[in-house]
């Protein structure tokens, strides 16, 4: 066993550089303030369309070589060489691991293939299996500078028979706005009854120390994970310093409400809990694709069906690698910041699009949440009375299937009229407040409101994929055809990780 190992982070990236500084700053204080030089080497793998965006990854990559970090660019035509270079049977079979797009066209194969092309990368960057660990990293995530990450990952694979570890993330949640709309919206109505009964001039009354959102307190649908949600509003807590009065907060907040869009809650952050021992491990069955390590043998269990482009597939994944190494797979608080947006303007997200006109349509990201959901849980339902080597039989994976929609069909179904009937009654309070009506907040409040329609509404495009049976049937049966080949694409993936 090593004294230390070595680390080679990727950190895949898709038309965001103030994204890919931000991280790649946070990574840069990790080596300054706990002298990690020469134990970092940082892939940053590149999946732009827009020519500007990778050279400002490049410029990036170069800067921060400058300032003793061991970045590598992986851009794309290195990718399809790697690519092409394994053999062509084995790459056909991994066509919906990797991808199987055209040279020309090599670029937002989307982040499952594009961190699955940097596992070959960093293989080739080894150069001892048995001292190297390997870091998955977002480029929307930081490391805290509290936290020596590396020495306390360290110690644990030192200590601990683990073969992929992961740390949850704090900032902002790591789901879908489709899947927080209602209880974002109660927040919403609390915040603006609450400030609407304060003089605009007086002073700020939103700093109050109020308690802090627990786990999956943003999700709507909290209790399919196991977590029962005991508040009906979260306050507010505005983020403005110096003196200012509740027009600045109302004006702020109002501002922000948007980025909600964007996969931002400002009432549901979830907060690091500094007095929990990093060093405790406890049993894993979600990995949170921006921070999670694994060691060379780790490198077999990657993120898979990709080629879906569904949500939730760090959860799905998850369940699968709990099944198949148990207590192997385990996760240390070690969390990273998750930043959804930052201080320039915001960069590439997929599935969600902005039009000049201010409307913003989450259609795309909403519909891959639902059928997310679907694979998710047909694979926790599978996994109650069958094994991993039986996911071949399409038959019975078919009936659980069925049976998971019809439960899935009434969650959102229950959530789409609650997001409806909270939007109503907002709509309805926000006419009566006159004193607002000429304010940019009170524009930015109905344009929220009617974004909010557009996406959840009877209309809504999503919803009406969700409702419609042969669409349901044609991604039933996408998600039955993957689950029946992962054992044997995940064999052929194997291959390429031997000792």
């Amino acid at each position: 066993m090593p004294d230390t190992f070595d680390f080679i982070l990727s950190i895949p990236v898709a038309d965001r550089p103030p994204h890919l500084r931000n991280c790649l700053e946070s990574i840069y204080h990790q080596q300054v303030r706990y002298n990690y030089g020469g134990k970092l080497t940082i892939v940053v793998a590149e999946d732009s369309r827009e020519p500007q965006h990778i050279e400002a990854h490049k410029a990036l990559v170069a800067e921060y070589c400058g300032k003793g970090l061991a970045v590598i660019h992986f851009d794309l035509p290195e990718q399809y060489q790697v690519l092409q270079s394994i053999p062509a049977a084995q790459r056909e079979a991994l066509g919906n691991l990797l991808t199987t797009q055209p040279a020309e066209r090599f670029y937002r194969k989307g982040q499952a293939a594009n961190r699955n092309l940097s596992y070959l990368k960093m293989l080739q960057l080894t150069q001892n299996k048995d001292r190297t660990l390997y870091y998955l990293v977002d480029s929307d995530q930081l490391f805290l500078p509290e936290l020596d990450y590396f020495h306390h990952i360290n110690q644990l694979f030192q200590t601990h028979d683990i073969t992929m570890l992961t740390g949850k993330l704090v900032g902002d949640p790591p789901v879908s706005p489709s899947v927080m709309a209602a209880n974002f919206l109660d927040d919403v109505s609390a915040f603006l009854h609450e400030i609407a009964g304060y003089d605009a001039h007086g002073a700020c009354q939103f700093h109050r120390d109020t308690p802090l959102p627990g786990d999956a307190a943003y999700h709507d649908m909290a209790k399919m994970f196991g977590f029962e949600q005991q508040v009906t509003h979260f306050d507010y807590r505005c983020p403005l310093v110096g003196e200012h009065d509740h027009a600045a907060c109302l004006a702020h907040f109002s501002e922000r409400l948007a980025s909600f869009f964007s996969g931002e809650h400002l009432t549901r952050k979830t907060a690091f809990q500094a007095d929990t021992d990093v060093l405790k491990l406890t049993p894993a069955r979600t990995i949170y694709p921006g921070n999670y390590i694994v060691n060379f043998d780790g490198l077999k269990y990657i993120i898979p069906f990709g080629h879906l482009r569904l949500r939730m597939s760090g959860p799905t994944a998850g369940r699968l690698i709990q099944a198949e190494i148990g207590e192997r797979f385990a996760s240390a608080n070690l969390p990273m910041l998750h930043k959804r947006t930052t201080d320039e303007e915001d960069g590439f997200r997929p599935g969600v699009e902005q039009t000049q006109d201010a409307a913003i349509d989450i259609s795309d990201e909403f519909e891959r949440q639902f059928f997310g959901d679907l694979m998710l849980f047909s694979v926790v339902e599978w996994l109650k009375h069958y094994d991993l080597a039986q996911l071949t039989d399409a038959e019975r994976l078919q009936q659980v299937v069925d049976k998971v929609e019809a439960e899935m069909l009434t969650l959102y179904q229950a959530k789409h009229a609650a997001v409806n009937q909270r939007r109503h009654a907002l709509e309805t309070w926000l006419a009566s407040q006159q004193a607002w009506a000429a304010t940019a907040a009170w524009q930015q409040i109905t344009q929220f409101l009617r974004n909010i329609e557009r996406n959840f509404g009877e209309e809504a495009t999503a919803w009406q994929q969700i409702q419609s049976a042969a669409h349901r049937e044609r991604r039933k049966q996408q998600i039955i055809v993957a689950l029946t080949h992962y054992r044997g694409e995940r064999e052929v993936w194997d291959q390429l990780f031997t000792r």
